[in-house]
């Protein structure tokens, strides 16, 4: 596949994820006043759909390191469709929380994917320059979500919102099906064998380059997720920001993502990665601590949330980029395990940050007169990152391939 292609491909499948989301947050306080539903109810569409993708990947990982990773994206892609299309219909607010879990299953063999074949086509560092392309498209993509996800809410109600999904999940699926070429140039038979597995993971969990880059892309994953899952309740019905506005709000907060992608490939080449994810790790500190400090004094105003937050996500173009390459480049033979594991730890995190949010929103009135689960959260994430990057990425951010990694998983045949 040509560069621009492998490109398109990438950015469609990291796609899935904030289209899930971003696009999805304006109709959600709709949604749930329309079924009348908890605080904790809503919150769960979000985290039950984020932990079945965490460990949907444990399984979508090795079964593409076995298959390849063609036939396992075109499955995921029609489930994700199936899903997005039973949310639509849905006639309970259980039902969707039904559907939504089997989206998140479907979406982790999109977003594994992605990962793996990163590893699969390109070295580390090229890797991540490749990745922060991918990363562009997909801030262009989280962009456009919001704000069509507030018009369609506002015009045709919550159901149109969600339909939006099916219908960006099938033209994904119509790409991959004429675009998208097999990229694993040799299939592991016994990917699936249980002992073989176990030894792959264990090789996986026990490297110190993996360990630092999914921490990084965890904690980082989890600053955005504690924004996400909380902000449609505070800026609608704190700050009473019409859901319009709302979605042209999170259209800005994706344009700062994308600059931080554009600023992590100016400063790849210069700096390289660990002096790079340095550099942002404290901006990430400076952006949480302005606004948990700001909260705490009683400053209860839009600018001062909005503002710090540009340069979190500017800061988040930076790690993710750097992170998701970096936690499976040691593994050129597991690419699609290493995926796999490094997704769902990342998964696990932010799904008890969802737990807590939904708890802590419904503690303040729903959501009513405070903004401090917010702060409080970004804060406590901002910390986490700063002391990842500064640390352990700075010890074991130079990837070394694992060599006993093929002897344990057993001979690799060439796939057809």
């Amino acid at each position: 596949m040509r560069a621009g292609t492998v490109v398109l491909v990438l950015s469609l499948l990291l796609g899935l994820q904030p289209i899930a989301t971003d696009l999805y947050l304006p109709a959600l306080p709709s949604m749930t006043a329309a079924f009348g539903a908890s605080m904790p109810q809503a919150q769960l569409t979000l985290t039950a759909m984020l932990l079945a993708f965490g460990l949907s990947q444990l399984v979508w990982g090795p079964m593409s390191d076995r298959f390849g990773r063609r036939p396992v994206l075109l499955s995921g892609l029609v489930m994700y469709v199936l899903a997005s299309v039973g949310c639509v219909f849905s006639g309970t607010f259980e039902q969707i929380i039904g559907w939504r879990t089997l989206q998140g299953i479907a979406m982790g063999a999109g977003v594994m994917g992605a990962r793996a074949i990163v590893r699969d086509l390109y070295a580390p560092a090229e890797g991540a320059r490749i990745m922060s392309k991918s990363l562009t498209g997909l801030g262009v993509l989280a962009c456009l979500s919001s704000p069509l996800g507030g018009l369609l809410t506002e015009v045709g109600g919550w159901r149109t919102a969600l339909a939006a999904l099916a219908v960006f999940g099938a033209a994904t699926l119509a790409v991959l099906f004429w675009r998208l070429e097999e990229t694993l140039t040799h299939r592991n038979p016994d990917a699936l064998a249980p002992a073989t597995l176990l030894g792959t993971w264990g090789h996986i969990l026990r490297h110190p380059t993996f360990w630092a880059f999914t921490l990084l892309a965890g904690t980082s994953y989890s600053g955005l997720f504690t924004f996400l899952a909380a902000s449609s309740f505070v800026f609608i019905q704190v700050f009473d920001l019409s859901r319009p506005l709302y979605g042209l709000l999170m259209f800005s907060v994706a344009l700062a993502f994308i600059v931080g992608t554009l600023v992590c490939r100016w400063l790849l080449p210069r700096l390289g990665v660990r002096r790079t994810v340095r550099l942002a790790g404290g901006c990430t500190l400076l952006a949480g601590t302005l606004m948990g400090v700001l909260a705490l004094a009683g400053v209860q105003h839009m600018a001062a949330i909005v503002l710090p937050h540009y340069l979190f996500m500017l800061a988040h173009g930076v790690h993710q980029p750097c992170s998701q390459s970096g936690c499976v480049s040691p593994f050129p033979q597991a690419a699609g395990a290493a995926s796999a594991m490094s997704g769902f730890l990342m998964m696990i995190a932010a799904f008890g940050m969802g737990g807590w949010l939904g708890h802590s929103l419904a503690a303040v009135g729903e959501g009513q007169g405070s903004v401090l689960p917010l702060t409080n959260g970004m804060w406590f994430w901002s910390v986490c990152i700063c002391l990842t990057a500064w640390t352990l990425v700075q010890r074991h951010g130079e990837a070394h391939a694992a060599p006993e990694r093929v002897a344990a998983a057993g001979p690799a045949h060439p796939a057809p």
